[in-house]
């Protein structure tokens, strides 16, 4: 199917937008799933509406307007003590796209400071990778593929000798970058006491090392559901602490393994939600770039969920499945400007 896009320039924070039409011949042939910033318009309105090109930055494509309404204002009436956030890391907090280049993930941009292992690293990784992605594997087989992928992974990160001051030296240097908004995004859903909880297959003290650098400061309400390494006396990597997640378990069954973000002096400043009291929190906004990370909040008996997504690459290949699996897809790498207002919204109630 070949879609055609709207986008919009949008001129105030209370989700209205000036809609701009690109390439439709006729305004009864726009889909009516085509609905940007929460929109308030009929089809009958389209005919009034002018021609210009496409600007790809601002797209949004929202699949049943009135159910997303029906969320926010549930989610909105419960007040932030009912909210939590789930957001996968990669191309999701991250951007997909970095100085022109595309960005590398918190495991790709790891180099241990041995050349041998990092070449034993990315061999894995063309062997695994199209596994990974094999609609011919059944899940079964493939769950256990990645099992024996990510081991394998994690034994040579401490047979090659991985160091912490690698870790700090990889980040430094790698091409990773968070979308614009998301610093902001963190500071109100803090302001709100909402926790985040950042979940990855990858290895959370890389994540932790990335919102150090990047960001240059801490969040009290921010956890991480990944990877732990355990470094001995001289920061050298001997272990890896509790059950393996990798790509097809990152759950909230896997909850247990939430850590809260260290400050800069390596302890833990100030105090943090606790997971019993998380799981409490039945209302969810959920960030993720794959269909796959809709299965972030498997395990939570949650009432309401906001799923957003973001579609970075091959969206016309894409987008009908991104568009029925999401409340909200984002396209071409958009900043997270919309998460915000959004975010600002489902914590409005209860404001002064």
């Amino acid at each position: 199917m070949s879609y055609k896009f709207l986008s919009s320039n949008i001129i105030n924070t209370e989700w209205s937008a000036l809609l701009k039409l690109q390439n439709f011949p006729n305004s009864n042939h726009i889909p009516n799933f085509f609905l940007l910033n929460r929109v308030r318009c009929c089809s009958n309105n389209y005919n009034n509406l002018e021609m210009e090109d496409l600007d790809p930055t601002k797209l949004i494509v929202i699949n049943d307007q009135r159910s997303l309404d029906r969320k926010i204002s549930a989610i909105r009436n419960a007040g932030p003590s009912k909210l939590q956030v789930i957001a996968d890391f990669d191309a999701t907090l991250t951007r997909y796209w970095v100085n022109g280049l595309r960005g590398q993930s918190s495991h790709g941009l790891l180099k241990q400071g041995n050349p041998e292992y990092d070449a034993k690293r990315q061999a894995l990784f063309e062997f695994y990778h199209p596994l990974e992605f094999s609609p011919a594997i059944p899940l079964e087989e493939k769950t256990k593929l990645m099992e024996e992928w990510w081991g394998k992974t994690h034994g040579l990160l401490i047979e090659g000798g991985l160091t912490y001051d690698a870790i700090k030296s990889s980040v430094a240097n790698s091409n990773i970058a968070f979308r614009d908004g998301v610093a902001e995004l963190f500071e109100l859903l803090e302001k709100k006491d909402v926790p985040v909880l950042i979940f990855s297959a990858g290895l959370a003290d890389i994540i932790e090392e990335v919102l150090r650098q990047k960001v240059h400061r801490y969040f009290k309400n921010i956890k991480i559901v990944s990877n732990q390494m355990v470094f001995d006396d001289s920061s050298r990597l001997v272990s890896f602490k509790g059950k393996l997640i990798h790509s097809l378990n990152k759950n909230e069954h896997a909850l247990d393994m939430a850590t809260p973000l260290h400050d800069q002096t390596g302890g833990i400043d100030g105090a943090v939600a606790d997971n019993a009291s998380v799981k409490q929190r039945t209302n969810v906004l959920l960030l993720g770039d794959h269909i796959g990370d809709l299965g972030m909040s498997d395990g939570l008996n949650y009432e309401n969920r906001i799923s957003v997504g973001f579609l970075n690459d091959n969206i016309e290949k894409n987008l009908e499945s991104y568009r029925k699996a999401f409340d909200i897809v984002y396209l071409n790498d958009r900043p997270m400007w919309g998460v915000v207002d959004l975010a600002a919204e489902l914590c409005s109630k209860f404001d002064g």
